[in-house]
């Protein structure tokens, strides 16, 4: 199962991750965990959440960027939920061998991102890499869409279906490996 772990505080007024949500919805086996519409309160279930990502056999970390950096409540999800002795630390290995998909959205173009200090993506994206990692999970290329608040109809389209075949090309191999372990 893949599971998305879905973080923008107005998911309503998204054009681009609704788009993107909206054409895995026939793929089985994707479930997407809104985190601002479960948790409006910011009171998380973490017992929910890690059993969640137990049965996934892919995470993908879904959001805008906001100011360099992911939204409030995802940064809490984390810490909440990534605990110690669970995800990682002395028998935290529930998510050991995981891929982690980072899928971002950003409202500038991806030259904006190179204006300080020859920043990119990939240094931005570099504590989300870490706790990933820390927790034995193996790290996936990004999925970026940048300008989503430009986007015309058509790169719309091409951003979902690009988003889509992504996901297919995952799913097909996790559900190979869930009949293999239940059967073999």
């Amino acid at each position: 199962m893949i599971l998305i772990v879905y973080a923008h505080p107005y998911p309503r007024h998204s054009r681009t991750n609704r788009a993107m949500l909206q054409a895995l919805e026939d793929l089985p086996d994707v479930r997407v965990r809104s985190l601002y519409e479960r948790y409006p309160d910011f009171d998380i279930d973490v017992a929910a959440e890690q059993a969640a990502l137990a049965d996934a056999s892919l995470v993908v970390w879904q959001h805008p960027m906001h100011w360099y950096g992911t939204p409030p409540l995802f940064r809490q999800w984390m810490d909440k939920v990534l605990e110690h002795g669970w995800a990682y630390g002395e028998d935290g290995d529930a998510l050991r061998g995981k891929p982690v998909l980072w899928t971002v959205t950003t409202g500038g173009a991806a030259g904006d991102f190179t204006r300080c200090a020859d920043t990119d993506l990939a240094v931005l994206g570099q504590p989300l890499r870490s706790a990933a990692e820390l927790c034995g999970m193996r790290w996936l290329p990004p999925y970026a869409v940048h300008g989503a608040v430009t986007l015309d109809g058509a790169e719309l389209g091409a951003v979902a279906a690009r988003y889509r075949e992504l996901l297919s090309g995952h799913a097909a191999p996790a559900r190979a490996a869930m009949t293999e372990a239940t059967h073999g």
